[in-house]
């Protein structure tokens, strides 16, 4: 008998739970079934799948970001705020993030500090700034990035297209590119990755500069479905961003990740917040089912890896 290999373990499990909650969806609710019903259900997948591979690329080099829901609330004001009307203004101020970003990844390799520390300490310093930007609920979203994310697709919504286009890309980019080769060697054995001749604090910048290019994307693409922004739009995103990853596969140690997988496991998180909000139940049962969903999958994961080894 063929022996499933542990990453194929990883993979199958989040595509199973993705397959089963879906059709528990369409049983309990047989009109889901249709473009209009698919689209409610994964209204806000985009912005929760690119907030996850945000994350994913922190975990990868043994890292844990807890400041991603709040960056991602700030990426959004900011978009909401100026995008529509000095779109300059806000591409310099988001790059200008991007960049602090990096400097934390350096700050935590040549200080050695623990990253769960020194990103609690700066979901403060984002939630600050975007409530300095946008005191109370408002803002717009541009028109092009209104349209952009309310396109009709024929078929399948557009938010499932995009997902999928976000798991090749993000799928490209660590698992087949030299870069991602590097940032996923560091989360395995970053003495050897120095050893090869690579900077190690150069990479880890690099990981954490595109996850804050992701979280920016996401809060980019969250103004553009719900057309307005909040301080406190995207808190749920980092609890939601870290099940996604641990859902999809991932570890978190040994650089163990899965894009697609991690992205499969944003797209279940949203299938059953989404679902429960269909039914118009209370939010707080939501944060339950996703809990419940995780804690089911982590569980099939031990037992299916205990009874191939």
């Amino acid at each position: 008998m063929t022996r499933l290999s542990p990453q194929a373990i990883r993979l199958m499990i989040p595509v199973l739970s993705l397959a089963v909650l879906l059709a528990a969806v369409f049983w309990l609710q047989p009109r889901a079934m249709s473009y209009m019903g698919m689209n409610l259900l994964f209204n806000l997948a985009v912005p929760i799948a690119l907030a996850t591979i945000a994350q994913m690329l922190v975990i990868a080099v043994n890292d844990l970001d807890l400041s991603i829901g709040t960056f991602v609330s700030f990426s959004a004001c900011v978009t909401a705020v100026y995008l529509p009307t000095a779109p300059l203004v806000a591409v310099a101020i988001l790059l200008g993030a991007i960049c602090v970003y990096a400097l934390i990844g350096i700050l935590i390799h040549l200080r050695d500090l623990p990253s769960i520390v020194v990103t609690l300490g700066m979901s403060f310093v984002w939630g600050g700034l975007a409530v300095l930007i946008l005191p109370s609920p408002g803002g717009q979203a541009a028109g092009w990035l209104r349209a952009l994310m309310t396109a009709s697709t024929p078929f399948v919504p557009l938010a499932i297209i995009a997902s999928v286009v976000i798991a090749v890309v993000a799928h490209l980019l660590v698992m087949r590119s030299t870069l991602g080769v590097a940032i996923r060697g560091i989360g395995g054995n970053a003495r050897s990755v120095a050893r090869a001749g690579w900077s190690v604090m150069k990479i880890k910048a690099a990981a954490y500069a595109l996850s804050a290019f992701f979280s920016v994307l996401a809060g980019m693409a969250l103004v553009g479905v719900t057309t307005s922004a909040d301080a406190n739009i995207a808190l749920r995103y980092t609890l939601l961003s870290i099940a996604g990853v641990i859902l999809g596969g991932g570890e978190f140690v040994g650089g163990r990740v899965s894009p697609v997988g991690a992205v499969i496991g944003a797209l279940t998180l949203t299938l059953a917040g989404s679902f429960l909000s269909f039914l118009r139940i209370s939010p707080d049962w939501q944060i339950g089912a996703q809990g419940a969903v995780l804690i089911i999958v982590l569980g099939l994961r031990l037992l299916l890896a205990r009874r191939e080894a």
